[in-house]
C-alpha cells in the first residue's frame, strides 16, 4: 500500500521543478528606478502573478510587495522577485521584458506556458 501512495505522489507535478521567473537587464534596470523612486526598502521586491480575466483568460499582475509565506522568491542582481504558488504553474520560465517603442513603453511578458496571448499583450490563456 505505501508504495501505491508513493507512486501516487509522484504523479502530482511539484513547483520544486518549475522555472523561475526571469527578468531582462533592462527590466531589473526599470523595476530598481522605479523602487528607488518609491524610496522602498532593499526587502520590497517586484510580485509577479496572475489573475482570472481579461480578454484570454488570465490578467498578468506587476507590484511592489515583500514576501509572503508560500512565494517563489528569486534574487536578480539585486532585485527580489515573487511568484505565489497559485501562480507559478502559469508563468513559470516567463521572461520579463522592458521595452521602449513608438505607441509607448511598459513591460512585455514572454511565457512559453501561454497557449494564446491577446493584442495588447496583458493577458493570455494556458
Amino acid at each position: 500500500m505505501s508504495e501505491e501512495l508513493h507512486h501516487e505522489h509522484e504523479s502530482v507535478p511539484s513547483t520544486a521543478d518549475l522555472p523561475d521567473v526571469k527578468l531582462t537587464p533592462k527590466a531589473i534596470e526599470m523595476v530598481r528606478k522605479m523602487r528607488d523612486k518609491e524610496a522602498m526598502g532593499p526587502e520590497t521586491g517586484l510580485r509577479v502573478g496572475v489573475t482570472g480575466g481579461g480578454c484570454s483568460g488570465f490578467q498578468y499582475q506587476l507590484q511592489f510587495d515583500t514576501a509572503k509565506e508560500g512565494d517563489r522568491v528569486t534574487v536578480i542582481e539585486g532585485v527580489p522577485v515573487f511568484v505565489d504558488e497559485v501562480s507559478l504553474p502559469y508563468i513559470a520560465g516567463t521572461t520579463l521584458d522592458y521595452v521602449e517603442g513608438l505607441h509607448g513603453a511598459g513591460f512585455r511578458f514572454d511565457n512559453p506556458r501561454a497557449s494564446r496571448t491577446c493584442g495588447c499583450g496583458s493577458s493570455f490563456s494556458a
